[in-house]
């Protein structure tokens, strides 16, 4: 993998281990020449990402929607920066850019991405790693959620499958370097969506 869109909290929250977690993906995607693709603002744990490509010699891409693109949020020294027209043209735009999806902790906006590039994969309409750090424990409610679909038999394994999930980045990197996407589904094509 080339560039890998990451999505997760324009909130710092209040778990210092997320905070550092944060940090540390960016640098751990800088050293292995990754480019990060995230949502352009320089607060909360999108902010920590990029500094930590940044600081460590990373190539950063921000993607941000116009309407958010004032100098309270958006990153000052990011080497490029799209701006987009709406929310849904930026996460066009990130997946456009990606080669494969992590998500960090983060709220509504951050769940909002994870299940939508989830959903396009299930449909077929990409076939890249889709990666969830769990970060100190974050995702465990979410995860016991997901197995509870299954259970429930309203999720398919092959599915939740998907979901490459792992509590390190290093290992969330290496388990994503090793994903087989499911066969396309024939039923189903881009232009549908």
């Amino acid at each position: 993998m080339k560039s890998i869109a990451v999505f997760c909290g324009s909130s710092a929250g209040n778990d210092k281990v997320i905070f550092q977690d944060s940090y540390n993906l960016g640098k751990i995607l800088a050293k292995r020449n990754i480019k990060l693709v995230y949502g352009g603002s320089k607060l909360g744990l999108m902010g920590q990402v990029a500094k930590g490509a940044l600081d460590n010699g990373g190539e950063v891409t921000g993607v941000i929607p116009g309407f958010l693109k004032t100098k309270e949020v958006v990153h000052p020294n990011l080497p490029e920066l799209i701006t987009t027209k709406d929310m849904h043209e930026r996460k066009l735009k990130m997946h456009d850019l990606s080669e494969g999806f992590i998500a960090l902790p983060g709220g509504f906006g951050t769940f909002e991405e994870l299940f939508e590039i989830i959903t396009w994969a299930q449909l077929g309409l990409h076939h890249n790693p889709i990666g969830l750090l769990n970060s100190n424990a974050y995702y465990d409610e979410l995860i016991a959620m997901l197995k509870t679909m299954v259970r429930k038999g309203l999720l398919k394994k092959a599915n939740f499958d998907l979901l490459i999930i792992a509590e390190g980045a290093e290992e969330l990197l290496d388990k994503m370097a090793n994903f087989q996407p499911l066969p396309v589904p024939k039923w189903i094509n881009k232009e549908q969506t």
